[in-house]
């Protein structure tokens, strides 16, 4: 999904349903003011605001998601080339997604993400981009249908999972990372009712699994068992089978 670049001056500004432009941008996340524990004592008197703005996204994306009907959730870089066999792929896995009776759900960026909401458009589906306040602004791509932008990182991931019956992951950097550990993490403890996880891309994610058995599984830090908990392929219409029957 969404991977870490290069800060640079932004040229629009989403806060939220508020685009800023050119002179009226802010610096600073919403995010980063709500996890500042520095500045003055004045904060003791915003927080209560801070506790509304946060009920208001869980509302506004409840409201935007809650009849969507079956959906999965692709996530993967937005640095992804249009012109690479990822991006390919992810065109591929976003139709194949809606002809199986799915909605498609990313992060709205580009890259990856763009590759699978354009799938699901040329399909004919559903595709949905749920956008994030980010310091060098992004914004959805044109392909999105229902668009959501949020001013915080966990009110977007309980929107993913939420409305997801199941995840494909291609290869992504560290904001793909945190959503992939963070849904193994949910089913491992069972928190959500288990879903299917597949990693797309075995030359890309091998040494991550590998990783995995050889040090945290072999050291005790995880179960063998939780090697279960997702899948591994290159195959595209494998990577959909496995997704779409175990949601199903």
């Amino acid at each position: 999904m969404s991977s870490l670049e290069e800060p640079r001056e932004p040229q629009e500004q989403r806060l939220g349903p508020v685009v800023r432009r050119r002179g009226q941008v802010q610096s600073g996340t919403t995010d980063q003011r709500l996890l500042d524990s520095t500045g003055p004592s004045d904060w003791v008197h915003r927080e209560p605001w801070r506790v509304m703005r946060i009920q208001s996204e869980f509302v506004e994306g409840f409201g935007a998601l809650t009849e969507l009907g079956p959906a999965v959730s692709v996530f993967g870089s937005a640095r992804t080339p249009v012109d690479s066999p990822e991006y390919e792929a992810g065109i591929r896995i976003g139709r194949a997604l809606v002809e199986e009776g799915f909605a498609v759900i990313t992060g709205g960026g580009p890259g990856a993400m763009e590759a699978a909401n354009r799938g699901a458009l040329d399909a004919g589906g559903t595709s949905v981009g749920l956008g994030i306040e980010l310091p060098f602004e992004q914004g959805l791509n044109p392909y999105v249908d229902i668009g959501v932008n949020f001013r915080y990182f966990f009110v977007r991931k309980t929107m993913f999972v939420k409305y997801a019956q199941g995840f494909v992951v291609l290869p992504g950097g560290l904001g793909t990372l945190d959503e992939l550990f963070e849904a193994l993490t949910l089913v491992q403890t069972q928190k959500v009712t288990r879903f299917p996880i597949v990693l797309f891309g075995t030359a890309y994610w091998k040494g991550l699994v590998d990783w995995v058995k050889q040090t945290v599984v072999a050291e005790g830090k995880a179960s063998s068992r939780d090697l279960s908990l997702f899948h591994l392929t290159d195959d595209v219409d494998e990577a959909v089978a496995l997704v779409t029957k175990e949601a199903g």
